[in-house]
């Protein structure tokens, strides 16, 4: 089908840079391209896959003579909020948001600035924000005469489609022509993931360009489902990269790690708080753990461990994929408490 966009001026999302880092490759041993989609919109990559969604939804109710008003909802902690209500926004559309209590305030506030029509807080956990979000607010919607568009986060072709483009970008964006020899990606509920293999195929590259999956220990769905042989489900997130917290990964993921070239792999909370904190320090560019865990990767040899037949000339784009869930007061905490396991953990890597 490919992304709404090519049938809709009206795109709510933006094509970022992809800027290869001398810093960054120097301290990998190969060169390394950073995919910058901190810069969509809404801060993240999800802009893309959201943005898609709800123009799939505006051209469907367009095409069946609609004339009802279209109100958007999402159930959500920071990112897919913020994505829902930044397209949302772009393109006319009234959007609430169902956020647990637990949320910083710094995101609701972030909501409301970024144009949501209201934010509710309810409920202990995003499950329960989710529930109340489909039993009670969106049938009131409903009974006031609007059409309500539940925005899922990540399980939906649609925003598989629109998370595609970015490997279209990359294709045209690779210097000389050349693709890339990995593309690293952090791992949430998997919309990125199947968005990536779903680009992939569509520009050709197939099983030719290895793809390493990054979670962090404790919200490491796809890597036990992997470990398991199966889908499962874990207890409870842990980890400080809340961002990747889903319990459960859509079976799309899970499905992908049949591929050859798909490698599900998991690093420390410490770990991923380095990699914040170098690359601001490195790069200038402010991201949370959920994005870190993949940036993790170039420091401290851990690429040569899981990059196929490493030399210093394999091309590997990061994709930078950002998150709101950050400040430059967490990065000094960050560094504090994880400075000297982050230490430790390096010494392993350079040595092993």
């Amino acid at each position: 089908m490919g992304s709404l966009c090519e049938v809709n001026s009206k795109k709510p999302w933006i094509e970022t840079p992809l800027l290869e880092s001398p810093t960054l490759s120097r301290a990998a041993g190969c060169r390394i391209f950073l995919k910058l989609d901190n810069l969509q919109p809404s801060g993240s990559f999800k802009s893309r896959g959201i943005g898609n969604l709800v123009l799939a939804e505006e051209a469907y109710h367009k095409a069946i003579g609609s004339t009802r008003p279209l109100h958007f909802f999402a159930a959500s902690a920071g990112n897919a909020g913020l994505a829902a209500v930044s397209a949302t926004s772009a393109l006319g559309y009234r959007s609430s948001v169902v956020v647990p209590e637990p949320t910083e305030i710094s995101i609701i506030e972030k909501l409301k600035t970024n144009g949501a029509s209201e934010v509710i807080v309810f409920g202990e956990g995003l499950a329960q924000a989710d529930v109340y979000l489909k039993e009670v607010v969106m049938p009131r919607a409903e009974a006031m005469g609007e059409i309500p568009v539940y925005i899922p986060p990540f399980d939906n072709e649609a925003i598989w489609e629109g998370a595609a483009t970015m490997v279209e970008e990359i294709d045209r964006q690779m210097p000389d022509g050349e693709r890339p020899d990995a593309i690293v990606c952090s791992v949430g509920g998997g919309g990125m993931l199947a968005g990536i293999d779903l680009g992939m195929d569509r520009v050709g590259w197939g099983n030719e360009v290895q793809v390493l999956a990054v979670e962090t220990q404790g919200a490491d769905s796809l890597y036990q489902s992997a470990k398991a042989g199966e889908l499962v489900t874990i207890p409870k997130i842990t980890s400080i990269a809340s961002s990747l917290g889903v319990v459960r990964v859509c079976k799309k993921a899970f499905d992908l790690l049949s591929r050859k070239n798909v490698t599900s792999l998991t690093l420390e909370d410490a770990e991923a708080a380095m990699a914040c904190w170098r690359l601001a320090d490195d790069e200038r560019i402010l991201v949370e753990p959920a994005c870190g865990v993949s940036v993790a990767l170039a420091y401290d040899d851990r690429l040569r461990h899981f990059l196929r037949e490493f030399d210093r000339e394999k091309k590997v784009v990061i994709i930078v994929c950002g998150g709101s869930k950050i400040s430059l007061d967490t990065l000094v905490q960050y560094r504090t408490t994880y400075g000297d396991r982050a230490r430790e953990l390096a010494k392993v890597w350079s040595r092993s």
